[in-house]
């Protein structure tokens, strides 16, 4: 009798495991591009919790070395194309909502930082003395990072923007480091976001060719600093993470945890007054009127009982939507698959 022929099964299941991991990859490609564009939450994280993380990291560490296997291709181009998208589409409306409702934003980063979490301990248990001195000492730098003053003012050059595109490459790959935090420290926050919703008015807003052009001043040399830092940072973490594992591990749940410090929600822009400072100089009546908003002050307030609420509110869903998407990794169960993925 003969036996049922099982090839085609084969073929099936394999094309529906592409398609999973392609469809992963384009949700993990926009929360990793949305969470490029705010202060406070990591890209990396987001593709952590989306389940394409290990894969990324093989994915651009294969290519960059000339090895094209189509699963990291389908990975590396499902992530970016939607991160791309994301960014471009989306850079405007989430930089106004950080300006305008910003005490509610940082509340829902919160949430979804904290759910990077258990993602990152699952991966790095049992805990060994190595996993806590990395933690320690990563989230240490992140304390320092959170109460230093970000730069200020000035046109940027073209080397600050591609020092930029390497500080939101970092961003991309390493969980609990936020892109947006590090542009503003950078001082380059405002400037970039602009530059991307610039572009997207001369592509398809009717800017034409001359917001093109001038958003390209900006956008070109971030991009190059962003290619330059993926491939950089992937492939030492990829290194690091094949040799020190457990140390690694530590320093992303030590970057993941203290990524929250510098997000205090309760916050508000001040408007500038006559005479205060602004870029070394004392702003006169008239030059108070030309700061944009995104430049004004900040100071924390004491919330009320329904900031209080509300906020709680908010970092419980963003908990629970990090948590959520992570249930889209059918690997989530695998005890240290982040070091040894084979994609």
């Amino acid at each position: 009798m003969a036996q049922p022929d099982s090839k085609p099964n084969a073929n099936a299941a394999e094309t529906g495991s592409r398609s999973g991991l392609a469809l992963r990859g384009a949700l993990g490609g926009v929360l990793m591009g949305l969470a490029n564009l705010v202060p406070g939450i990591s890209g990396g994280t987001m593709l952590l919790a989306a389940g394409v993380y290990p894969r990324f990291i093989e994915a651009i560490a294969e290519i960059s070395t000339l090895r094209f296997r189509s699963r990291s291709v389908i990975v590396l181009v499902s992530i970016v194309a939607s991160a791309a998208l994301a960014i471009l589409l989306l850079a405007g409306t989430i930089k106004d909502l950080v300006i305008d409702h910003r005490w509610a934003m940082y509340s829902l980063f919160i949430g979804l930082t904290l759910g990077g979490i258990p993602l990152i301990w699952r991966l790095a248990r049992p805990a060994t003395p190595a996993l806590w001195g990395g933690a320690a000492a990563a989230f240490a730098a992140m304390v320092a990072m959170a109460t230093t003053e970000a730069a200020g003012g000035g046109g940027p050059s073209a080397f600050l923007l591609f020092l930029s595109g390497l500080a939101g490459a970092s961003a991309m790959i390493l969980p609990g480091v936020s892109g947006g935090y590090l542009l503003l420290l950078l001082g380059q926050y405002e400037s970039i976001l602009g530059a991307i919703d610039l572009l997207k008015t001369g592509l398809v807003g009717g800017g034409g060719s001359t917001a093109v052009m001038e958003a390209a001043g900006v956008v070109i040399p971030v991009g190059i600093g962003v290619v330059v830092g993926v491939v950089g940072v992937s492939n030492l973490l990829r290194w690091l993470l094949r040799r020190y594992a457990k140390a690694t591990l530590g320093a992303l749940l030590g970057l993941l945890v203290g990524a929250v410090v510098g997000l205090w929600p309760f916050q508000e822009a001040v408007p500038p007054q006559p005479g205060d400072l602004h870029n070394g100089q004392r702003l006169s009546t008239a030059e108070v009127a030309e700061i944009p908003r995104e430049d004004w002050r900040l100071v924390t307030f004491s919330p009320s009982g329904s900031h209080v609420a509300g906020s709680l509110a908010l970092i419980a869903t963003g908990l629970a939507v990090t948590l959520a998407i992570a249930r889209l990794d059918p690997d989530r169960e695998k005890p240290g698959r982040l070091d040894n993925e084979d994609a």
